[in-house]
């Protein structure tokens, strides 16, 4: 998919004063963003990672991905029809979109990064990205974000390539969205609710569903719109035309607040249902806990091969695709070290800059999942153009997660095989105790399973017993969970010398016979 894309000067241009009264360094900056519009947009559909999704035999059949591909959106396909028989055929075309963004300062670089990310973002949405706009300016403008000017230049834009939607590189308040769709005459989202919209349509599980749909209300209740005339309608009587029953306010009851009062309903509903989704996973967590199997839980920023890693590491054949926010629910599955013990390994949701909030506490008993591990792996893409910059944004989320700060964290550096040495050695020398792998190649997986082994909480209790055959499922759990050193096979019973944990300790010594009975 290849488009081209003009950056406009103008946009670029600093909103505080003319070019007579500029600086040196001020028109430095402008060519610089200039130069970033350049660099982000010259290549349309190209700010995902280059190339397609590349798959290991690991990945495994990826069926769900290409239950994905079969519903995508294709480019240049139009919803009009010519003829009613292309009913049954008619797919529908991308969205059209432009990026804007506002940097200060000498920011520039970390606006190119960010108006990279909302274009791959945009993209992974299922839209077709088709200009760009940056302005340097200290504070948005409270009315309409960009200021009256920049956003008549905007809509200029956006009238040219015929767009339909812009996308705000930023959270816009209520009030600047309505002014903005004003002046552009188009739709108008930020870049909340561009995440929101990646989250609807990868959602699978019904607790990721009902997690979605509470953020998406938080999200929508402040900005409900009235149209027309629909506002002017009023409830009659005790009943009322929003059928609210009795205790409705009545007459005096407009139908946005109607729309209020049912979104918040709909809201307490989804709180309970996802509280009552707790158990189940509590259970299993308490299930984990009781067999005394150690835990590993996979986080960090989104695309950042987290699945990737978990299907080298497992098999679990989890879906892998080149696009953010691919995978949102947890999966978690069984693992050995080299030495035979067992550990559970559970990859987590996406981080990404500016993570919504509501997502976060909506996502909250998602990632409780990473707040019981006994070792967190943060993964961090290498030949990302920001690396130090995503583990910041990771572990500032992480750090909303009570209990987080108290669990080891071993960083790790995938995607190696499309890396610099450059690139590896200055993110090493942020992160020194980091480990370089490639979940495609298989570079560097023995040695971060080793050190997945070495950083797991060892069993303590030193053990010297016979245990009667009839209970070889502790022998066996003994091999898997603990440290064995010596095992030898009795008359009475298997005789084993091992470290293992606390309770398994004890139920050993409740059946061992002979001298080492009621040890």
């Amino acid at each position: 998919m290849t488009q081209d894309f003009t950056p406009h000067d103008s946009e670029l241009e600093d909103a505080a004063g003319s070019d007579t009264s500029r600086t040196d360094s001020d028109r430095a900056n402008d060519a610089l963003a200039r130069d970033v519009v350049a660099r982000i947009l010259a290549r349309g559909g190209t700010a995902l990672d280059e190339g397609a999704t590349r798959h290991t035999s690991r990945d495994g059949e990826q069926l769900e991905l290409q239950e994905r591909s079969a519903l995508r959106r294709v480019q240049g396909l139009s919803t009009e029809l010519q003829d009613v028989t292309e009913v049954e055929y008619r797919q529908l075309r991308l969205e059209r979109v432009v990026l804007v963004g506002l940097y200060s300062g000498q920011r520039a670089t970390e606006a190119e990064h960010s108006l990279r990310e909302l274009a791959a973002l945009a993209e992974t949405a299922g839209s077709q990205v088709l200009d760009g706009m940056l302005q340097r300016r200290d504070n948005p403008d409270p009315g309409t974000y960009l200021g009256s000017g920049k956003a008549a230049s905007l809509a200029d834009i956006v009238e040219d390539v015929e767009a339909d939607t812009v996308i705000v590189d930023s959270e816009l308040a209520p009030s600047q969205r309505r002014a903005l769709e004003d002046i552009v005459k188009v739709k108008v989202i930020d870049r909340t609710a561009l995440i929101l919209d990646i989250f609807a349509q990868h959602a699978k599980s019904r607790e990721g569903k009902a997690q979605v749909e509470l953020a998406q209300l938080e999200y929508l209740l402040p900005r409900l719109r009235g149209w027309g005339e629909s506002m002017s309608r009023q409830a009659g009587g005790q009943v009322g035309a929003g059928a609210a029953g009795m205790g409705s306010r009545g007459p005096g009851e407009t139908k946005i607040e109607l729309d209020r009062r049912r979104i918040r309903t709909q809201m307490a509903k989804l709180r309970r249902q996802i509280a009552q989704m707790g158990p189940a996973r509590e259970a299993k967590r308490r299930a984990r806990r009781g067999a005394e199997i150690p835990s590993v839980a996979i986080v960090g920023y989104t695309n950042a091969g987290k699945s990737s890693l978990l299907n080298a590491i497992t098999g679990a054949g989890v879906l892998v695709e080149n696009a953010l926010f691919a995978t949102l629910d947890p999966t978690v599955r069984r693992a050995r070290t080299k030495s035979g013990r067992e550990f559970t390994i559970a990859d987590t949701v996406g981080f990404v800059r500016n993570l919504p909030t509501q997502l976060v506490e909506a996502f909250r008993s998602t990632l409780e999942e990473a707040a019981d591990a006994d070792l967190v792996l943060h993964v961090v893409d290498a030949s990302h153009a920001d690396p130090v910059g995503q583990i910041s944004a990771v572990r500032g989320v992480l750090s909303e997660i009570e209990g987080m700060s108290q669990i080891p964290e071993l960083v790790v550096l995938n995607k190696a095989d499309a890396a610099t040495p450059e690139q590896v050695a200055e993110i090493r020398r942020q992160e020194p105790g980091a480990l370089v792998v490639s979940a495609h190649t298989g570079e560097g997986l023995e040695t971060l399973i080793e050190q997945i082994a070495a950083s797991l909480p060892e069993p303590r209790i030193h053990i010297d017993l016979t245990v009667p055959y009839s209970h070889g499922d502790l022998v066996s759990r003994a091999y898997r969970n603990g440290e064995v050193a010596t095992v030898e096979h009795r008359e009475a019973g298997t005789r084993i010398v091992a470290f293992v944990d606390e309770k398994l300790a004890r139920q050993l010594s409740a059946v061992a016979v002979g001298d080492d009975a009621g040890r």
